[in-house]
């Protein structure tokens, strides 16, 4: 039963097809963010987690209890994902816990691992390792009781990098190969959630923290760095435009540190006419880091064109 405005008592049953319609919507809603970045789709998301009021209030046949559960914290992750997208940190961080305690409740592991791989990739982006190890960690626990070698993966490759971005390389690479065993003895479909990783987007994976420890530990890692982001980046088609334009980013910063500036400059062109096509945050946040390195290693005036190229991106308007 739920109370509408005037107060009278609104009855609500749940249906099957009440369920698959939230799936859909969910679904459809991550495609979009895929293509077209978080603020294509945030204010729908919004909207669709109050109305869920509805089905958290209304009679639930048991057969349904534990799929709505799971879907309504597979809604709150996603809209935490694109409120982190669009540089939402406290909004994010409180829907990313919705999630983690619907999750929860429907006993499904492998959601609640990947709330904590987001979670924790919104504290890498913002340089917090110590947070992003300890979600990275809890996730890796609840993956592995889950018997989730997809989810393990996921975590293992991003505990990766951020090992790399603390300049450790041995754990960094020891993480890395465990990334890559558990992605090769995955079997069957991989839940909607997990599903963007596969076999490209661990080539990316690779290359990032190829490309950290360039930064980090030796510049010499920026070869390996460069074969696999220009991998996947061959490999993401319109369908994953934001993750090509992230990509991309990193590609350059691996040219740029083996001093080959007109090829990072070409490659940053490539990344910023697509992430015009973006409502993202994040490539502009990633271009700052790409900008910064730059201007630290390299001297101003040969990397004066490459540098402008970014200025001049990062000071147009955000995101409609």
């Amino acid at each position: 039963m739920v109370t509408i405005a005037d107060g009278e008592r609104l009855p609500v049953r749940v249906e099957l097809a009440d369920v698959e319609g939230l799936e859909a919507a969910v679904s459809a809603f991550r495609s979009l963010d895929y293509r077209l970045g978080g603020e294509s789709c945030r204010r729908a998301l919004r909207a669709i987690g109050s109305w869920t009021v509805l089905l958290r209030n209304g009679t639930v046949p048991a057969r349904l209890v534990r799929r709505l559960g799971r879907d309504l914290g597979d809604l709150y992750n996603l809209l935490a994902w694109t409120e982190f997208d669009t540089g939402r940190v406290a909004q994010a961080r409180r829907h990313f816990a919705v999630a983690g305690e619907l999750a929860a409740a429907a006993d499904d592991g492998d959601l609640v691992a990947n709330i904590c791989y987001r979670t924790g990739r919104l504290n890498l982006h913002h340089l917090d390792t110590a947070r992003a190890f300890a979600e990275f960690g809890r996730g890796q626990a609840v993956a592995r009781r889950a018997g989730s070698r997809h989810a393990q993966a996921i975590l293992h490759a991003n505990q990766a990098w951020a090992h790399a971005m603390r300049g450790q390389a041995a754990p960094a690479l020891t993480e890395l190969g465990r990334a890559e065993d558990d992605f090769a003895a995955v079997t069957g479909p991989s839940p909607p959630w997990a599903a963007f990783f596969d076999a490209n987007d661990l080539a990316a994976m690779c290359g990032t923290v190829h490309v950290e420890l360039a930064r980090s530990v030796d510049a010499s890692h920026a070869r390996a760095a460069i074969s696999f982001l220009a991998g996947a980046v061959a490999g993401y088609g319109p369908e994953m435009a934001r993750s090509r334009a992230l990509t991309q980013i990193l590609l350059a910063l691996g040219h740029a540190m083996q001093n080959d500036l007109d090829e990072a400059d070409r490659v940053v062109a490539e990344a910023i006419r697509t992430a015009r096509s973006l409502r993202s945050a994040r490539p502009k946040d990633r271009l700052a880091s790409l900008e910064t390195v730059v201007r630290d290693r390299l001297p101003e005036p040969d990397a004066r064109q490459l540098l402008e190229r970014v200025r001049s991106f990062r000071r147009e308007p955000g995101p409609p």
